[in-house]
């Protein structure tokens, strides 16, 4: 275990003094966080603040100018593979792809296989079980691209689901669904998290961080503050982070 992440059965994710640069630019400067064990941490900044770089660091797609990441279990062994699900932007997402709801969901299972052996009994009904909980069974055979916003998003999150990783971590998971939809999608992940997993997830609207929330990181490039929300969402913390007065966001 390196130190600076700390005790492993406090912390799951830790990057120390992360630099990613795109061209000439900076998207991440020098950023060292950890990220506690179980319940949900949202990744805050505005836009262009480096929020998907660093998940996209910690998953290793996106490569390091310096330092490192780590995703760690409760004995500081590295996490790597199916222990990790990761949900990505629908924007990132070729939806006109000629595959079926059940189909991209089964691909959760694909880890666990050995080398060329085809997905079995087991594996579907590991993916019908993933539908069921995330209130899709009735859609398995539709096309990907048929789905509504927000079954799309229930879709990848049963992918990840089917994976039964210790931790997620989601890339503007609400992004583009409504407000109902919204809520019950969070609904799921606080399930998710209340049985012990650890949610990390890239959020926009400031006015649902209390709500959403156990522990933030705050983000503009370099690292504003993180820890609780209920003592990091601050005015002076939020005015660093975006550069205007928003404390009315913190009440």
């Amino acid at each position: 275990m390196n130190d600076w992440m700390g005790d492993p059965g406090d912390v799951v994710i830790g990057s120390n003094h992360l630099t990613v640069v795109y061209g000439a630019e900076p998207a991440l400067w020098n950023v060292s966080v950890s990220i506690p064990r179980r319940g949900i941490t949202g990744v805050i900044g505005p836009n262009g603040a480096g929020k998907s770089t660093l998940i996209k660091a910690i998953l290793g797609i996106v490569p390091k100018a310096a330092g490192e990441c780590r995703v760690q279990d409760d004995n500081g062994t590295q996490l790597m593979g199916d222990a990790i699900g990761y949900v990505p932007q629908r924007s990132t997402v070729d939806w006109d792809f000629p595959t079926s709801v059940f189909d991209v969901v089964m691909m959760g299972t694909y880890g666990r296989l050995r080398w060329f052996q085809r997905p079995g009994k087991l594996q579907r009904q590991q993916t019908a079980d993933a539908l069921d909980f995330v209130g899709l069974s009735d859609l398995a055979g539709r096309q990907i691209g048929e789905l509504s916003g927000g079954q799309q998003q229930r879709v990848f999150l049963a992918r990840a689901f089917v994976q039964h990783p210790s931790v997620y971590l989601m890339d503007e998971p609400f992004a583009g669904v409504d407000a109902k939809t919204e809520r019950n999608l969070f609904q799921i992940l606080r399930r998710i998290a209340d049985d012990g997993a650890t949610i990390v997830m890239v959020h926009h609207d400031l006015m649902r961080v209390h709500d959403y929330f156990d522990n933030v990181v705050l983000l503009n490039r370099r690292l504003i503050d993180q820890g609780p929300t209920k003592t990091i969402f601050n005015s002076d913390n939020l005015e660093s982070c975006y550069g205007v007065d928003a404390g009315f966001l913190t009440a």
